[in-house]
């Protein structure tokens, strides 16, 4: 972050401009909107959750969007703003909700916020892994009912992580930084399932090899998805791939929740076809209250709560200015979703 913060200081001795920006959500941290109200004009949306009505309002006539929720970015959104729109940026790494192709015809910037957020989605994600794999849901439940039966030497064994081959399907920044974490496991070895293989000496540094996703779901004892969500990737973990899963396999996702086949990984869970699984995301959010994901003792979920600490929402936050200003500059954005 120090780039970024010596950004702010020069932005800080830039004359005022006549740019409107739209800021979509209203709990968009308090050191992005003093940033951006240096050079700008920012509006800001009121409603919590975010209304889509409320923000193709305000959107008339701006210059630019700071895109602080999920909501659909599309064509209905660049005809509220008009012609005169020249920079959007979300508050997010992922881009699926977002129109990329209509955005390129137009010409118009986008930026996003990953790599600020990896330290932060990896410490949950290595919480995911420990928890189903140590089977903490299910304990939490047998102390709730009263039905401790630890007389019995095999009761609530758990799966080890040390000497475990743990996959990645995908092995960008985030996957990489969990990765790290994982050093102090003393696991086996990483296999990966992208497009491209990391350079060489990356490979070494992870003790990682490439490998198709045929063989990254048949020998792992761990899976990571950790990939975008794309036509490519999404219902990618189905009844095919848990059937060549192992029974004492362990699944986390803290990418996208379309990318897991929901019916399937519950068929799976619920025949012990693999052991237990751990999700930040699932499809779709909300989740109801009544699906049948929650009536398992082999699942933990979080409501998407990756990013989720004061200091990554601010640098997100942050970036997203950044991006913003540097759009309405006509200066390639900090962080470029292309």
């Amino acid at each position: 972050m120090a780039d970024i913060q010596q950004q702010s200081k020069e932005r800080q001795e830039e004359p005022k401009q006549s740019y409107k920006v739209l800021v979509t959500h209203p709990e968009v941290p308090k050191e992005a909107l003093d940033l951006l109200s240096q050079v700008t004009e920012v509006i800001v949306c009121e409603s919590l959750p975010p209304n889509r009505t409320e923000i193709l309002e305000k959107a008339k006539g701006v210059h630019a969007l700071l895109w602080g929720s999920h909501e659909p970015l599309n064509e209905q959104v660049l005809q509220a703003a008009g012609p005169q729109l020249k920079a959007i940026t979300t508050m997010s790494a992922g881009i699926d909700y977002v129109d990329v192709e209509l955005l390129k015809s137009h010409k118009i910037p986008l930026g996003h916020t990953p790599i600020v957020l990896n330290a932060a989605v990896a410490d949950l994600a290595m919480g995911l892994m420990l928890a189903a794999a140590r089977r903490f849901h299910e304990g939490r439940q047998k102390i709730d009912t009263s039905t401790w039966e630890n007389f019995h030497i095999n009761w609530m064994w758990g799966q080890d992580i040390r000497n475990a081959t743990v996959g990645f399907y995908g092995f960008g920044n985030i996957g990489q930084t969990i990765a790290q974490r994982l050093q102090g496991f003393d696991i086996a070895g990483i296999l990966y399932t992208t497009r491209n293989a990391l350079a060489e000496d990356k490979e070494k540094q992870f003790n990682a090899k490439k490998v198709s996703f045929t063989e990254l779901v048949e020998k792992s004892d761990i899976i990571f998805i950790a990939a975008p969500l794309t036509p490519q990737t999404h219902g990618a973990f189905n009844s095919t791939a848990f059937q060549k899963m192992k029974p004492t396999a362990v699944l986390v996702n803290i990418a996208r929740g379309p990318i897991v086949n929901q019916e399937d990984l519950y068929t799976a869970l619920k025949t012990q076809e693999i052991f237990a699984a751990g999700l930040d995301v699932v499809d779709s959010e909300p989740l109801p209250a009544d699906d049948p994901l929650l009536t398992l003792p082999n699942i933990v979920i979080t409501p998407h709560i990756g990013s989720a600490t004061k200091r990554t929402r601010t640098d997100m936050a942050i970036v997203a200015a950044h991006n913003i200003l540097r759009g309405l500059a006509g200066e390639p954005m900090f962080s470029p979703a292309y």
